[in-house]
């Protein structure tokens, strides 16, 4: 039974990529950073957990010694605490064509339609670069480059798209002359088989994708057909202007782990739009690409499809109102330090006791605002949150029963909060 080693094996690509594989007879082994999600996707699959652009060549030619092929799936979009561009498209690939050197397996690199070294994005940009090595490499090298991945599994653009098509009401128009194309995510798997395979011959570039071209404005509109929502009520211009804040706020929290689509990689590629030039694959006998009409009736819209097509945008707005507020509950109580401890020692509590449990209030409040915005630590805070908030209406009834009398409800509004930290903690996930 031949190998197959496929990196990125976890991600939305690489996942289809290992089912293909895995069809056509394959004995798939997958290379990704983390073991946890790793086995939420293929539970049962081989696995070398590896971050790629930390991997020597060494290491490479050990890890690939006995595979017939190798699978490039993997890759980021924007730099940020958990991805640079250069290490994972240019350097990573640089150690593994060299760790093949003199092996007889096949390598397909998954780039993108429209990379070039002097392109609008250095996610384009690195992935030329990439692409370059390999076609200089001595490998029995691929590279395919796809337009628009469109898939059951809604992650990055593809989540977002679903995103903007559901918005209530009013539509929003971006980017109104930025064409595009589509493919759906089997159709690419099938054709990193395909080409696997070997009837197509090797050394060659091709772009992939179906031959129709839309707008963007367009594709939101059948994707909110498809969903199963009517039409808008208006739809209005965004301007450009508004959307260069956007990208840079979602530039930040790429820093903070958050991998938004909305960063300024993102919005940059869907300005110049995303198309490619599909007939060097048809000419070489390539599998026939589905068209986004065919794409959309292989994935029929559930229940589950507009349950999170809305709820997609509102985790970053559940988390953004959990910081607020748990930040301000702790600066109100730095600003009305003495207020908050009379609410303790008018009730019998001394005030050394009350200051200590004030001041520790002020200070959960403040690092639980804070953290709950870094993503490797938002569950964690959300948990935080959940036992701080039970904690709070613990002894709050024990010292201050007669606050659950009070107009204003301070104990009552304390259950809203609990359930969305929990809200938080239940739809956090990568994969």
């Amino acid at each position: 039974m031949k190998k197959a080693v496929v990196l990125g094996a976890y991600g939305f690509i690489g996942a289809a990529c290992v089912r293909a594989l895995q069809a056509d007879g394959y004995a798939v082994c997958g290379v990704g950073r983390s073991l946890e999600s790793a086995k939420k996707v293929f539970p049962d699959l081989v696995w070398i957990i590896r971050d790629i652009a930390d991997t020597t060549e060494t290491d490479w030619k050990d890890l690939l010694s006995d595979a017939d092929v190798v699978v490039n799936a993997s890759g980021a979009l924007q730099d940020g605490t958990r991805d640079n561009l250069v290490a994972i498209h240019v350097s990573a690939v640089e150690r593994i064509v060299a760790a093949l050197k003199g092996t007889s397996a096949t390598f397909v690199q998954i780039s993108a339609a429209g990379v070039s070294e002097d392109a609008p994005t250095a996610f384009f940009r690195s992935k030329a670069r990439g692409d370059a090595v390999v076609m200089a490499s001595a490998t029995n090298w691929i590279i395919l480059r796809p337009v628009l991945v469109l898939g059951s599994e809604a992650y990055g653009g593809s989540a977002l798209l679903r995103a903007a098509a559901a918005t209530p009401c009013i539509g929003g128009r971006v980017f109104s002359g930025a064409l595009i194309q589509t493919i759906h995510v089997d159709d690419l798997a099938a054709a990193v088989a395909q080409a696997a395979g070997g009837e197509l011959g090797t050394r060659f570039v091709a772009d992939l994708g179906e031959a129709e071209t839309r707008t963007f404005a367009d594709l939101t509109r059948r994707i909110r057909s498809w969903l199963g929502y009517p039409k808008w009520t208006a739809e209005v211009d965004v301007p450009e202007w508004l959307l260069k804040p956007v990208g840079a706020g979602a530039d930040l929290l790429g820093w903070l782990g958050w991998r938004s689509p909305l960063r300024t990689n993102a919005l940059l590629s869907l300005k110049s739009g995303i198309t490619g030039d599909p007939s060097h694959w048809r000419q070489r006998g390539g599998i026939a690409v589905k068209n986004l009409e065919e794409t959309l009736a292989a994935m029929p819209a559930t229940a589950q499809e507009r349950s999170f097509s809305r709820m997609y945008l509102l985790l970053p707005l559940a988390i953004g109102c959990l910081s607020i507020f748990w930040l301000l509950s702790g600066m109100i109580g730095m600003l009305s330090f003495e207020d908050a401890q009379s609410v303790l020692t008018e009730r019998n509590v001394s005030s050394g006791i009350a200051a200590v449990a004030v001041i520790g209030g002020i200070v959960a409040d403040l690092v639980l605002g804070a953290t709950v915005l870094v993503r490797r630590w938002t569950r964690m805070a959300c948990t935080g949150m959940m036992l701080v908030s039970g904690t709070y209406l613990l002894f709050g009834s024990w010292l201050a029963t007669d606050l659950w009398a009070d107009p204003l409800g301070p104990f009552v509004k304390v259950f809203p909060a609990i359930v969305l930290a929990l809200f938080v903690a239940l739809l956090l996930e990568d994969r």
